[in-house]
């Protein structure tokens, strides 16, 4: 039977692997949910990890990626074109075993409309993305699939035993749903590719607020990290894998000739440790003291069991002298963003999408094609010894990103996507 809405606010179903930590998708679904919120509408979470509140929540231990069932079958539906029978039933059993599950999830909480972040375009759990297009397909509820990452992305996932699957649900063409990707170059891939028009929504943040400064909680981190008081704080605000480039930021911090240290400050995160030994190792061969301080930082503040404060990264980046955000590939770059928000000055790798969907919005920072340049170096020495040239480079950042990139922007979308799936006499 089709799905029907009489109210106008709307109770809307996040769907993922997860909703927690500080990845772009986790961040990103906050954002949507707060403007949500904030538009009268109450949002609900389905994955298989979550810190949003639980009586909002249904986890599922098994919708995690990063659940070793899942996970190893992930490992072997890629890198052979060959799928065995006995993976099939598997795929089937899981299917069914996770429509059982959305099916309650929406019963649960009367869900109206469905936000799946992910899990219909990055086929990390390809049962659940199969048993979400069949509910959709069944149903006709509205949808409004949120696309961060495609499998025609990734080097390592375009050898698959699952692309029947993948063609049918990563994305799936079906009239209730509405697709949304990032940036202009997915929204060109997925229409050459599948035929599947969609709407562009860049990643945002709330740069009608204010952000947070140095506090009483705060003020210590730069001792607490180990920095001494003379040396310049070069804060490289990412996980540590390989498409973040940090070897770029190591070899400019070597370069500079002045006292100063890169702070990285997330763990290796999804993809496991040999880049980060390799990082290591790179910092060692250039003498650059780069600090691997993901123990220090969280999510949110805590003390640890032995006394010991962590800290979020918004405490870290008040305190940065400079940003360095030098990724090869990136879906967007919310790092990027949140320089900008905190009106830090920035070196950033020429990515592909930075090259066509930032970049030309006229942003002052240091950037660098590839590979660290003397310009690239002589233009970020200046901005450290010069902090009036920093400020000024700064504020017109800032101004610029409220205008491109803010919690109006998104607003604007999303009542567009709204009024497209209900009408505009049917939501607030």
């Amino acid at each position: 039977m089709p799905h029907k809405l009489s109210r106008k606010s709307l109770n809307i179903g996040f769907i993922s692997f997860r909703f927690a930590g500080t990845d772009g998708v986790s961040l990103e679904t906050t954002k949507w949910a707060e403007v949500l919120e904030e538009m009268g509408h109450t949002c609900y979470y389905f994955s298989g990890l979550s810190d949003r509140p639980d009586e909002r929540s249904m986890v599922v231990d098994e919708a995690h990626f990063l659940h070793p069932e899942i996970r190893e079958h992930y490992y072997r539906f890629f890198g052979t074109n060959i799928r065995k029978s006995e993976d099939t039933l598997w795929i089937h059993k899981m299917r069914k075993f996770f429509r059982g599950h959305l099916d309650q999830f929406v019963r649960k909480f009367d869900i109206d409309l469905l936000i799946p972040e992910n899990a219909l375009s990055f086929p990390q759990n390809i049962p659940l993305s199969m048993a979400l297009t069949e509910l959709i397909a069944e149903t006709g509820i509205p949808t409004i699939a949120h696309h961060h990452d495609f499998t025609w992305e990734r080097k390592d996932l375009l050898v698959t035993a699952i692309q029947d699957y993948i063609s049918m649900a990563a994305p799936p063409n079906l009239p209730s749903i509405q697709h949304v990707v990032i940036n202009t170059h997915a929204s060109h891939q997925m229409a050459r590719r599948t035929g599947v028009s969609s709407m562009i929504v860049p990643n945002v943040m709330n740069y009608e607020k204010p952000a947070p400064e140095v506090d009483e909680y705060s003020a210590d981190l730069r001792e607490a990290i180990g920095l001494e008081p003379d040396e310049f704080f070069i804060l490289q605000p990412t996980r540590v894998v390989q498409r973040k480039g940090i070897e770029h930021a190591i070899e400019l911090v070597s370069r500079l000739g002045l006292k100063a240290r890169l702070v990285i400050s997330h763990a290796s995160g999804d993809d496991g440790y040999e880049y980060e030994k390799r990082v290591h190792e790179y910092a060692d061969l250039l003498g650059v003291q780069a600090m691997f301080s993901s123990k220090k930082f969280d999510e949110n503040r805590r003390m640890t069991e032995d006394g010991q404060k962590v800290y979020s990264l918004w405490d870290a980046y008040p305190h940065a002298d400079l940003v360095t955000y030098p990724s090869e590939i990136e879906g967007f770059g919310n790092a990027f963003l949140e320089a900008l928000y905190f009106k830090k000055p920035i070196v950033v790798n020429n990515y592909a999408i930075y090259e066509t969907d930032i970049r030309p919005k006229g942003f002052k920072v240091v950037d660098f094609n590839e590979y660290i340049t003397d310009e690239t170096v002589e233009a970020a020495r200046k901005i450290l010894l010069e902090p009036k040239l920093a400020e000024e480079m700064c504020k017109y950042n800032y101004k610029l990103a409220l205008k491109h990139y803010s919690y109006k922007v998104l607003r604007n979308k999303l009542h567009t996507l709204l009024n497209n799936a209900f009408g505009t006499n049917h939501i607030s």
